[in-house]
């Protein structure tokens, strides 16, 4: 098998497993937000930061075993476009709470039969693909990614968190890297298992190393399986991913790459990868779980105000992810996993974004009572 091949199928292998448990666990990064800010409940959200912390585990560990190269991924590179990670993010946080579910929780949603959850997916895919190669992209290399901070002029070989406190400290990186793991790792770790009702569910549990053994298996197909000569010509090669390099699971631009896809069938050129893969997986392995344990339901919508809300949150989630250079998934498990400070911010600005749309829904609300 070619390794184009390996890159496909392990990426479809690994979601379509993943799909059916996110769907069995409820995994939603907007739940997580919202069962705090509406209840207090911290559930979902240790097993977000349990998927976090498996991430990092692993995902270091293979770079430090030298099976992967992370400082080859997108994430880790010297240019810091600070404005993208924040608007982008702050933006995405905004459409995942108006399209009621993240990218990776609107493919799941969808393979249980929730007809809503298929025009966000239509209505992001567009606005993703805009933001990459159309209008929207114009804006945001225009007006975004114009402002950035440049690493590497200051000393740094990477902004993820061991390179930067290298090039303050003068440490050497080799020596900082495991101890930075461990500390943020174990933190982690801590605060997730310190709740005896996490401790005692193991959806919970199941539901947070799935996402984070599933980012560490993205990780090894695309940074090793699929790490090679190209016959063509004749240099090592990241086959089967877009950005053309080490890449790990992330569910915004995968859609704009599979609308290209479909658009263009007969385009030669282009081909099946790893993103796209991985969102078919998700979709359908999600479907298999709804219909093995007859779940499944069809849903639409009641009003032409859900339907509103829906429309600008999936054009907000394809403009603020690929901005921001990933999703709740892609930023806030796989580019963690890397100790990337933009993805850090990202994350944060996404929270940030997610928090301010459901006290103002919440307002709204009260306000209408």
């Amino acid at each position: 098998m070619s390794h184009a091949a390996l890159v496909v199928w392990g990426a479809f292998g690994v979601s379509f497993v993943l799909g059916a448990i996110a769907n069995r666990t409820a995994f939603c990064t907007l739940g997580a937000v919202a069962d705090i800010v509406n209840m207090g409940a911290w559930g979902r959200m240790r097993m977000w930061l349990l998927a976090m912390a498996i991430a990092i585990l692993g995902a270091q560990g293979l770079d430090l075993a030298g099976v992967v190269d992370l400082s080859r991924s997108f994430y880790t590179r010297p240019a810091f476009t600070w404005l993208s990670y924040i608007a982008g993010g702050f933006m995405f946080g905004i459409g995942m709470t108006l399209s009621s579910g993240c990218a990776s929780r609107t493919l799941v949603r969808i393979g249980g039969g929730n007809l809503k959850s298929v025009v966000v997916l239509i209505v992001t895919a567009v606005a993703a693909y805009m933001t990459l190669k159309g209008l929207f992209g114009i804006w945001r290399t225009g007006y975004l990614d114009s402002v950035w901070l440049d690493w590497a002029a200051h000393g740094a070989q990477g902004q993820d968190l061991p390179s930067l406190l290298s090039a303050l400290s003068g440490m050497d990186v080799k020596s900082l890297k495991p101890a930075i793991i461990l500390l943020i790792a174990g933190v982690l770790l801590a605060f997730v298992f310190r709740d005896r009702d996490f401790r005692t569910s193991p959806d919970h549990i199941l539901g947070g190393a799935a996402f984070g053994l599933a980012v560490c298996a993205g990780w090894a197909i695309t940074g090793n399986l699929g790490f090679g000569e190209n016959p063509d010509t004749l240099e090592a090669t990241f086959f089967a991913t877009n950005s053309h390099t080490i890449e790990s699971l992330s569910f915004v631009s995968p859609l704009a790459y599979g609308l290209e896809l479909l658009e263009r069938w007969s385009d030669k050129s282009l081909a099946i990868t790893f993103g796209v893969a991985a969102a078919a997986g998700m979709m359908l392995g999600s479907f298999a779980y709804a219909l093995a344990t007859r779940s499944f339901r069809w849903e639409g919508f009641t009003t032409i105000e859900d339907l509103r809300n829906h429309l600008l949150g999936g054009v907000l989630m394809g403009f603020g992810g690929v901005t921001a250079l990933g999703c709740t998934i892609g930023q806030g498990v796989s580019g963690i996993s890397t100790l990337a400070l933009g993805s850090i911010l990202a994350l944060c600005a996404i929270i940030a974004g997610c928090v301010v749309t459901l006290k103002y829904q919440y307002w709204k609300l009260s306000q209408e009572a």
